[in-house]
């Protein structure tokens, strides 16, 4: 399968048309969203294109296609206006790898036991090995923070992408 990847929404229906153009273009099979998908947080200035009502129709319109999990920004109100579940955690196969989805505010990288770690929350991207574990950060698709790129990922097969808003490969990592 080929999964889209981005996490940080925080409300702009920007970024939430950019996110499902790339999914259609890139003929994805499956978007994941890593959390904070409608709210832009108190410590985050009001994103540009700030438009929840928009999102929300945005992305009701391809629920059956995303998996999301729970961010620090999202409440129970959201749950009640979107028709995709929002999961607090979840472990899950990604084309026959084990992986673990939250959305990072919480992580204990000790307590986690999967062959891959995705999750969101820094604003940062990150493609790392810890050990044995490949930890996954898409960056922030909307608010990026420490001098980063607006950002998302694409996992196709054993490849994994981080690619900037405009599409630009910025990195890649071959998990097999």
């Amino acid at each position: 399968m080929k999964y889209l990847i981005f996490s940080d929404l925080h409300g702009s229906a920007d970024s939430a048309k950019q996110m499902i153009e790339v999914f259609l273009n890139e003929k994805c099979d499956q978007m994941i969203c890593l959390g904070d998908v409608l709210y832009h947080g108190p410590r985050n200035d009001l994103p540009e294109f700030y438009a929840p009502k928009q999102v929300i129709t945005i992305l009701n319109s391809y629920a059956k296609h995303i998996l999301c999990i729970q961010g620090n920004c999202d409440a129970e109100v959201d749950q009640m206006v979107l028709n995709f579940n929002l999961y607090k955690k979840k472990n899950i196969k990604m084309n026959g790898t084990s992986c673990h989805l939250e959305h990072g505010h919480h992580l204990q990288e000790s307590e986690v036991e999967a062959d891959v770690v995705l999750y969101g929350h820094t604003h940062i991207p990150q493609m790392e090995w810890v050990g044995h574990t490949l930890y996954l950060n898409p960056g922030s698709i909307t608010i990026p923070k420490n001098r980063s790129k607006r950002s998302y990922m694409i996992w196709d097969k054993n490849k994994i992408g981080l690619y900037s808003i405009d599409g630009h490969l910025i990195q890649e990592i071959d998990i097999k």
